[in-house]
């Protein structure tokens, strides 16, 4: 088992538009600085036990980001370069999210409560039953380099297991070391200002300390956003525990969208902005880029493919997170751009020094359809780049989205008849619903609304279980089932007994009580 370095390694602060160093803001964990972060957090568990408390965290939590927004702003556009007004707004979302996982606290729903008593004339005999649930333990969440606030240090894995009683420890992202560290005072501060110990959150930075971070014994379950083979390798390590824990990956998905040729018809112009907008987003760096886009052959997709390439045409290039997701985009372009049949009308690659540029390719849906040399056009490529399929009737159509693996979207665009009823529109619906957690109708994925029926997630390898990561029930990855059969009143949590003193909402012999 890895000890830890012999000297620790410093973490730097780097910004990406030049690639230079700016400032050391921590140092790697250790294996015992690891331990040690974990075993506090375990023995603080019980500080969480209080739902007033909890929410009166994650408001003050909510309150103290935005009274640090202009120097938490600041050091993380130093360290991302995704622009003022982006972070800002992320930031929002970010308090926002805090603030409904306290709303959700309140309403105590989330405890699921069932109560029935002994039915002794049923077959068979029911016993005096009650259940609700419980927090599993210490949480570790490993930040995302692409949201820096939202699926970060505060962002939801935190904000949702906190909610929970779960207290975190968060292995930080190389791309914003300093920012994590702010933001983890802030938590803190929050966390002192309710009577919390500073323990409820961990931080700790390095490679080698997320491995340690998994495996160690006190850690009950796992939250991840990241890349395909990072989260698959914590996702086996979790599962090849002594005792495994639930680990909660997103780990990357293509999005694909199918365009109609009755909607291209109707509106290719519109839809070829809608979707440069879309995949140019941020400078496609969003989980839920349109990275696939199925376009009819013949005029009216001809049009779509014009509006597309004026738009991107007219997008400046624009700065990654990092100089290794750079020099992976341009290796993913370079692979893709050389293989037969595939055009490039706008050509992506390198902007500058620093730099990407936007753009896409367009390939024949019969290349996608049989498996070869082309499936790498059905993996994600991080970054301002997206592939135009050319079908040539529906079942070819068809044929390629047989073959794409889980997504966290998928997207049709249908005509005004056909999303009236008229034509093949259920029928498109029913066939993304397998490939995907969230399906849109006429819109553009990226843009995830924080809110209670929000779904982020899908089937693997967008993400490694049924849960969300956005959306109130968010919170139900990090809990727990426990009935109690025929207990006495007076040993029961108070959630569970008869007079309901925290007049939580619950099921009662069979009857929804709010």
């Amino acid at each position: 088992m890895w000890k830890g370095p012999a000297v620790a390694a410093p973490v730097w602060s780097v910004d990406p538009r030049t690639g230079k160093q700016r400032e050391q803001v921590a140092v790697e964990a250790t294996a015992q600085e690891v331990d040690a972060a974990v075993r506090a957090a375990h023995e603080v568990r019980g500080s969480l036990a209080d739902r007033a408390v909890r929410a009166a965290f994650l408001r003050g939590a909510a309150d103290a980001l935005e009274a640090a927004r202009d120097g938490l702003v600041e050091t993380a556009d130093a360290e991302t370069a995704l622009g003022p007004v982006r972070l800002t707004g992320e930031l929002a979302r970010t308090c926002y999210q805090l603030r409904a996982f306290a709303d959700i606290v309140d309403e105590g729903a989330f405890l699921d409560v069932v109560i029935d008593h002994p039915d002794d004339t049923a077959t068979p005999p029911v016993p005096d039953l009650r259940r609700y649930k419980v927090p599993l333990g210490v949480v570790a969440v490993y930040s995302a380099s692409n949201f820096p606030f939202a699926f970060s240090v505060a962002g939801g894995d935190t904000a949702s297991a906190l909610a929970a009683g779960c207290p975190v420890v968060v292995k930080a992202h190389p791309d914003h070391p300093g920012l994590s560290e702010l933001v983890a005072k802030v938590l803190r501060r929050a966390a002192r200002e309710q009577g919390l110990p500073d323990a409820v959150v961990g931080l700790v930075h390095g490679f080698e300390a997320g491995l340690e971070l998994i495996r160690h014994p006190l850690v009950a379950a796992a939250g991840f956003t990241g890349s395909v083979k990072g989260g698959r390798a914590l996702f086996d390590a979790a599962a090849a525990r002594p005792v495994p824990i639930p680990f909660h990956g997103e780990l990357g998905s293509l999005n694909p969208v199918v365009v109609t040729e009755a909607a291209a018809a109707e509106r290719a112009e519109a839809i070829g902005a809608g979707l440069a907008g879309s995949m140019t987003l941020g400078v496609g760096q969003f989980c839920v880029k349109p990275g696939l886009v199925l376009v009819p052959s013949g005029a009216a997709g001809d049009g779509l493919v014009k509006s597309l390439t004026d738009a991107v045409s007219d997008t400046d290039a624009g700065v990654l997170l990092d100089h290794r997701m750079r020099d992976n985009f341009l290796t993913g372009i370079a692979e893709r751009t050389h293989l037969p049949d595939v055009e490039s009308p706008v050509t992506p690659g390198a902007g500058g020094e620093h730099t990407v540029s936007a753009g896409f390719l367009t390939v024949p849906a019969e290349k996608l359809a049989d498996g070869g040399e082309h499936d790498v056009l059905l993996e994600e490529c991080f970054g301002p780049v997206t592939v135009v399929a050319r079908y040539d009737d529906e079942a070819q159509a068809r044929a390629v989205l047989s073959r794409l693996p889980g997504n966290l979207t998928a997207t049709v665009h249908l005509s005004t008849e056909e999303a009236e009823g008229q034509g093949r529109g259920a029928e498109l619906l029913a066939e993304l619903t397998p490939l995907a957690g969230r399906v849109l109708v006429n819109g553009w994925p990226t843009g995830v609304a924080v809110a209670p029926a929000q779904h982020h997630g899908g089937p693997y390898p967008a993400t490694t279980s049924t849960s969300t990561s956005v959306g109130g029930t968010a919170i139900e990855r990090w809990l727990r089932p426990v009935v109690y059969q025929n207990a006495p009143q007076a040993l029961l949590p108070p959630e569970l007994r008869d007079d309901n003193p925290l007049g939580l909402p619950r099921r009662f012999d069979g009857r929804l009580e709010r």
